[in-house]
């Protein structure tokens, strides 16, 4: 009789072996997963405003009896400082999006301080992504609306074309912190179970 429970046992042991590392084979591949799309995300983002330039002619009046000079103005995504810093954070997250996915491909979670370290830097991505969209979404809507406060005039309706790249660029951004957030919180529940 105890030969046949010891025998169970060992099955029952053996199938919750199994439902483990199937578990963590689909924890693998779903990690594998969300660091290609922070890449992808992250690239695109960078690309999107890094390509983003835009020339309009604007009217300038010194006087009203002069008409006025037409002079030709450019919008770069490198003339302000807030948006210097969102191409810098993305092109950093999508380095390191490159550089784990690569890690993760070649160890797995075989090291645990290599997890740890993986873990912890996922988790500065995350606030390096979220400040940085945070500081460029802040610009954009000064550009959309101005600020009569300050007499800052909006530029959107000027630079509408750079405009609309400048916000799809920091849509696509956003995601990229997400899946960044995604993947901690995959962690946090792989750690739990």
């Amino acid at each position: 009789m105890e030969r046949h429970s010891t025998k169970n046992m060992s099955h029952e042991d053996k199938e919750i072996g199994e439902v483990k590392v199937a578990k963590s084979a689909r924890e693998g591949n779903c990690d594998l997963l969300l660091r290609l799309c922070a890449l992808v995300l992250t690239l695109v983002a960078t690309v999107v405003i890094g390509v983003d330039k835009q020339t309009t002619i604007v009217p300038i009046k010194f006087a009203e009896s002069l008409p006025p000079l037409e002079v030709p103005v450019t919008a770069k995504w490198n003339y302000m400082s807030a948006y210097v810093f969102f191409v810098v954070a993305n092109g950093i997250a999508c380095g390191y999006a490159t550089s784990s996915l690569l890690i993760t491909l070649a160890m797995g979670h075989k090291s645990k301080y290599l997890v740890t370290l993986v873990s912890m830097l996922d988790i500065l991505m995350v606030a390096l992504l979220f400040s940085s969209n945070g500081a460029a979404l802040g610009v954009g809507v000064i550009a959309k609306l101005g600020n009569s406060h300050v007499r800052w005039n909006k530029v959107c309706n000027v630079f509408d074309k750079f405009c609309d790249q400048l916000a799809a660029s920091c849509l696509i951004s956003l995601l990229g912190s997400i899946t960044f957030l995604l993947l901690v919180m995959l962690r946090l529940h792989s750690r739990r179970t």
